[in-house]
């Protein structure tokens, strides 16, 4: 896309005029330990497999099925879009690197790969906000759902979401990328992440920490707001609810979209919103390879297994393949 192509050539041009010396950087990884490279090789290359089939497959269930063209599938088809491009920005380089024997990754590289996972994450950060609003109204005001979430207003949000973290990801990328690394290029982790990233600065990182922080901070702020306050009433329309089944059936359709938040708000947090002072390796690794590996693969078997629509969903499409294939 054109904005993408921009955003790429605005960082080669910065990297070009970098006065650092440092053309390419050294990622460690998770471990120095070759058999502990192999297994988690093995394990990371399967979750990547189950990610991309997971997520794939979910995109075209709700494609091929017309039962399923709502809202609320409408914004769970771009979260495994989101999913399939997060997995796959972070995954196939840590699978090289733990196979390879040298793990440098070139600077326009780097910074092409951190531009990526913040605008994927940023976007699923957001796109999660509205999923909860689609589930507020759905349960809140059901007679007006169809009029409210119209087809121009999904549309308008999903615009909006990818607009906004387009904005807050070259923005973040650009202004690391001013900054010089004269001392080191080995980087303590496994893909570029921000953090330590700008533990390898040889300048002053503090407004570069702070732009990122009010971007990450009020990204956050605004969808865990728009969260609690969707979720909150819920939970006061669902508690009106008089009978035990209509209660039950309420909580099941938010309840997967509540725990992928809550998996996925939690690491993030845990993650980014503390001083650089405060990054410990070890604990931001596993973190990190939660969200940025595991949770991809998890959002399409939280959303799929809980959810009977999709499976019979799936459970038509197969029939109809199988019921075309013997009428020819």
């Amino acid at each position: 896309m054109d904005f993408v192509s921009c955003s790429v050539e605005q960082v080669d041009r910065m990297g070009r005029s970098n006065n650092t010396g440092v053309s390419d950087f050294i990622l460690m990884g998770l471990t120095e330990s070759e058999d502990i490279q192999l297994v988690l090789f093995m394990v990371f290359l399967m979750i990547y497999l189950i990610s991309v089939l997971g997520n794939a497959g979910m995109i075209l269930i709700i494609h091929m099925d017309l039962q399923l063209h709502t809202p609320m599938y409408f914004f769970l088809s771009h979260l495994s879009f989101l999913d399939l491009s997060y997995s796959t920005t972070i995954t196939p380089k840590t699978l090289e690197n733990l196979v390879a024997f040298t793990k440098h990754i070139s600077y326009i590289n780097c910074f092409i790969q951190m531009y990526f996972f913040i605008f994927l994450g940023t976007t699923e950060c957001l796109l999660l906000s509205s999923m909860a609003y689609d589930r507020y109204v759905a349960i809140c005001s059901p007679l007006h759902y169809p009029v409210v979430m119209s087809k121009r207003l999904c549309c308008c949000l999903i615009i909006g979401v990818y607009f906004i973290a387009f904005t807050e990801s070259i923005t973040n990328v650009l202004c690391i990328s001013t900054l010089h690394f004269c001392d080191s290029n080995v980087i303590h982790h496994f893909f570029c992440d921000t953090s330590p990233i700008l533990a390898l600065s040889c300048t002053d990182t503090r407004y570069v920490e702070i732009t990122i922080f009010i971007c990450a901070g009020s990204t956050l702020m605004v969808s865990l707001i728009t969260i609690s306050v969707s979720y909150l009433s819920i939970l006061a329309t669902v508690l009106k609810i008089t009978s035990t089944s209509g209660k039950r059936k309420a909580f099941s359709t938010c309840a997967s979209h509540l725990l992928g938040v809550t998996i996925f708000y939690g690491t993030t947090i845990f993650t980014y919103l503390k001083p650089r002072k405060s990054y410990t390796l070890g604990k931001d690794q596993v973190a990190s390879v939660f969200y940025t590996i595991v949770i991809p693969m998890l959002n399409p078997l939280i959303y799929s297994l809980r959810n009977k629509e999709v499976k019979n969903a799936f459970i038509r499409i197969i029939q109809k393949r199988v019921g075309s294939r013997k009428l020819k």
